[in-house]
This record gives structure tokens, C-alpha cells and sequence, in this order.
């Protein structure tokens, strides 16, 4: 029964997250809905996109130092989707005042309750199945998206204005039948042990993030609006080589090297841009641009989605990592945007916004080989937990025995060095073998000293690798 209700808690969850997040691609964010209504009242759009993306960057960043529990989860997203419907009825009415109040208030609420689904990803998804989650709501948050484009270019911009709300009434439906409780189901073999490993390839991810997603900004403000005239392509067409690329990365072999499909994926945002530079503004031309660059889009997407889910098992308040993450794709995107405002002001030809995009790859392509090194040694450290976890006492202790040190250590080092791969804090060592936490983190230091490592995750590659050696 537990494992149908985690089951049904994965479902639930990434049904009620698409339709959250298809709201905000159609509409929020810089969507073909806003957009289309900004234009039907000739209101200055760049001042309500900012106020937005601003907004909906401050929600995705801040809501993890507010939730700190499953049930505030839960209401943040219910509050936050019943928030954005409200701030979205001033919409149905001429430019005002609250266009701008509606657009500042939903961008914050959309940003809590996107950073609150990191508790329910963590608790009825695997981590081995998050890459999955991930590339689902990206998926299905795109294509209800298209399907509201279409209607609301295509047939009437009031019906498309109420389909997006619809998205957040049926996105609340599902998030209310979510359980948060183990009693109902709460998946706790998720619940893991907070790791001071993380910050600093999160933080190195971000900034990855934030420089890669400079590109998308320049999109969204320059060979957007080159192809504007294009409205019917545009609006079925967008976001189809994303979902594509979606699919593909998520039913790759478990083995595969999605590492080097990184470089494909630059490789695309270059072909992107030249493209741009050298193409024309027709149809065809349309179709070469968008397809590099959304499907490069779809294949960093998914990277640093799942890359960040993959994480929430190293912190007790997934929010906060969930939040902080996309929130740096958001950052980039706002930064971007501003490039791209800059470009068209002081009217750069394409070729110079080409040059500014390839370098912004070239960056990229430096960082990429710290960021992974500093990625695998972290997950593999969760990895090589799992596989200490499941030998006999036997082979742990030949582990610990056979693998050599500077120095010997003493008792109380080899049972705190214990306790350390079975993945335990060190709080909870503490409690367990009755000392202060100060005098866990002293044995630490010295058992990193004698092993001539720096972390936990270098620890327990050391010693691991005797068995794969052995």
C-alpha cells in the first residue's frame, strides 16, 4: 500500500506542478498571453515583464528561509496558485494600475509554490527516478502551454487568457490531494541526512546556470521579436524542439554520458545564434534558429532540474535548494533580458549579439569541467553510501583495515569514521556516542589528517576504492 501511495504522491504531484508551471509559461514569464494582451492594449511591456520575472525570482529565492516542513509546502503552493488567480483577473479588464500589482503579487506566489514542490519531488520520487519527474512537468507544462498559445493567438486571447487560470484551479485540485504524512504515504527512505558537501558545487552550479541562461534572455529580447511577425508558427512551434529534446534526454540509458551532450547542447546555442546572424527572418529560417536554441534549452533544463533534485538528498529543507537553484536560471534569464534591452536600445547588429552570445558559451565551456568534477563527487558520495550500506560487517571493517593512513587512528576515530559511512551527521553522531558535536567535528579533522583527504565525499572514495581494487 505505501508503495501505491508514493506512486500516486509522484502523479499527483507532477500533474499539479504542470499545470502550476504552464500558468506561468504562458502567461507569467515572459508568456505569448501576456505578451499578446500588453501589445492589444499598447502597454509598455518591458516595464511588466520585469516586474514579473523580478518578482517571481524573489518567490523562487526567499521561500525556503519561510517553509520548513511538508504541510507549509503544500499550502504555500495552494496559496501561492490561489494568489496568481486572483492577481490575474485585473487581466480581463483595460491596462491599469493592477496589471502591475497583479503581475508583482503572482510573480512572488508562483516563485514560493515552484520552490515549494522541491518537498513533494524529494518525497514521492526516487532519486534515481528524479531526472524523470523533472522531464515530465517540463514536458507537459509545454505542451498545455502550446495548446494555450494556440487558442488564445489563434481563436481568441480572452479564451487563452482563461485557460491559464484554468491551469492553476486544476493545479490546486491535484496539490490538495497530495499527502504529507507518513501515515498517507510520505516516501521516508527519501529523507536523508544533511551533507556540508553541497554548497559549494550548488553554488558553483548556480553560477553555471546563471551564465548559460544569459543566452536565453538574449532570445526572449532579440531573435524573439525578429520572428514576431510569424505569430502563427510561432505560436504552436516555440517550444516543440524543447519538448523533443526533453524526451530524449529522459529515456537515455541509465549509462549514458549525458555529460557530453552538454557540449552538443552549446554547440546548438552557437548554431543558434550564427544562424541568426546569417539567415534571413522567414519561415524557414524561423525553424533552424528555434530548433538549436530551444533544444539546447531542453537538454540544460534537464541537466540542472534533475542535477538539483539529485541534491535534495543532501539537505533537510529542500526547498531552499530547489528554490535557490531555479532561481539562478531565472537570474540569468533577467539578466539576459537587460543585455538584450541594451542590444535593441543601442540597435547592435546581429552579428555583435552573436559575439556576445559565443562568448557567454565560451565561458560556459571553461566552468563545465570543475562543475562536473564537483558534481560527481558529491552524488557519488551518496552512491558510494548506498554500497557501504549494503555489505556484511565483515567487509566494512576489511574496508577500514586494509585501506592505509598516515597515521593510525585511534578507537574512538574508527568509531566515528563508522558512523560517518553509514551516513550519519554530525549531530547525530554525537547523540550517539555521547560527546559534543565540537569534539565529532575535531575527530573529523583528524581522520581526514591521517587519510590526507578534504571532505567526506574524497573519504569515502578513498576507501571504497579498495573494494572496486580488491
Amino acid at each position: 500500500m505505501s508503495r501505491l501511495n508514493v506512486l500516486n504522491g509522484r502523479i499527483l504531484s507532477v500533474a499539479g506542478f504542470s499545470f502550476l508551471f504552464a500558468y506561468i509559461l504562458s502567461f507569467l514569464f515572459e508568456g505569448q498571453v501576456l505578451y499578446s494582451l500588453l501589445g492589444l492594449h499598447e502597454a509598455e511591456a518591458s516595464g511588466y515583464i520585469l516586474a514579473a520575472v523580478v518578482a517571481h525570482f524573489a518567490g523562487l529565492f526567499s521561500c525556503g528561509y519561510l517553509v520548513k516542513s511538508p504541510i507549509a509546502a503544500k499550502y504555500t503552493m495552494l496559496g501561492g496558485m490561489g494568489l496568481c488567480l486572483i492577481a490575474t483577473i485585473p487581466f480581463f479588464f483595460v491596462s491599469s494600475t493592477l496589471w502591475a500589482i497583479g503581475l508583482i503579487v503572482s510573480g512572488y506566489a508562483s516563485g514560493c509554490a515552484v520552490a515549494a514542490w522541491g518537498y513533494f519531488i524529494k518525497a514521492f520520487t526516487p532519486k534515481n527516478q528524479r531526472i524523470k519527474s523533472c522531464a515530465d512537468v517540463l514536458i507537459y507544462s509545454n505542451i498545455i502551454m502550446i495548446a494555450v498559445n494556440v487558442v488564445a493567438i489563434n481563436l481568441s486571447l480572452i479564451i487563452g487568457l482563461t485557460l491559464s487560470m484554468l491551469c492553476l484551479v486544476a493545479g490546486m485540485a491535484f496539490i490538495w490531494m497530495l499527502p504529507t504524512d507518513t501515515k498517507n504515504g510520505w516516501h521516508e527512505e527519501t529523507e536523508s541526512k544533511p551533507r556540508s558537501d553541497i554548497k559549494k558545487p550548488l553554488m558553483l552550479l548556480c553560477l553555471f546556470i546563471f551564465i548559460i541562461t544569459i543566452n536565453s534572455g538574449l532570445m526572449y529580447q532579440v531573435i524573439n521579436p525578429a520572428f514576431e511577425h510569424l505569430t502563427g508558427l510561432v505560436s504552436w512551434y516555440w517550444a516543440v524542439p524543447y519538448i523533443v529534446a526533453l524526451a530524449v534526454m529522459r529515456n537515455l540509458p541509465v549509462k549514458a554520458k549525458r555529460s557530453r551532450i552538454l557540449y552538443i547542447g552549446m554547440a546548438m546555442i552557437m548554431g543558434a545564434f550564427i544562424s541568426f546572424m546569417l539567415l534571413g527572418r522567414n519561415a524557414s529560417d524561423y525553424l533552424v534558429v528555434d530548433t538549436l536554441m530551444l533544444g539546447a534549452c531542453g537538454i540544460f533544463d534537464l541537466f540542472w532540474w534533475s542535477i538539483i533534485g539529485e541534491m535534495l538528498n543532501y539537505t533537510e529543507n529542500p526547498v531552499k535548494v530547489f528554490g535557490i537553484g531555479l532561481s539562478a536560471n531565472v537570474f540569468g534569464v533577467l539578466c539576459g533580458g537587460v543585455v538584450g534591452m541594451a542590444v535593441t536600445s543601442i540597435q547592435l547588429s546581429s552579428a555583435e549579439v552573436a559575439v556576445i552570445a559565443l562568448t557567454v558559451v565560451c565561458v560556459t565551456l571553461i566552468m563545465l569541467p570543475p562543475l562536473n568534477s564537483q558534481l560527481v563527487m558529491l552524488l557519488k558520495n551518496h552512491a558510494y553510501l548506498t554500497a557501504y550500506d549494503r555489505m556484511s560487517e565483515t567487509q566494512q571493517t576489511d574496508i577500514i583495515r586494509q585501506t592505509k593512513t598516515l597515521e593510525e587512528l585511534t578507537g574512538r576515530e574508527q568509531e566515528v569514521l563508522e558512523h560517518i559511512l553509514s551516513g550519519k551527521s554530525n549531530r547525530e553522531i554525537a547523540r550517539t556516542l555521547f560527546i559534543s558535536e565540537s569534539t565529532v567535528k575535531t575527530h573529523i579533522r583528524n581522520i581526514f589528517s591521517k587519510y590526507d583527504v578534504a571532505s567526506r565525499a574524497e573519504l569515502i572514495s578513498t576507501l571504497l576504492k579498495n573494494q572496486s581494487d580488491s
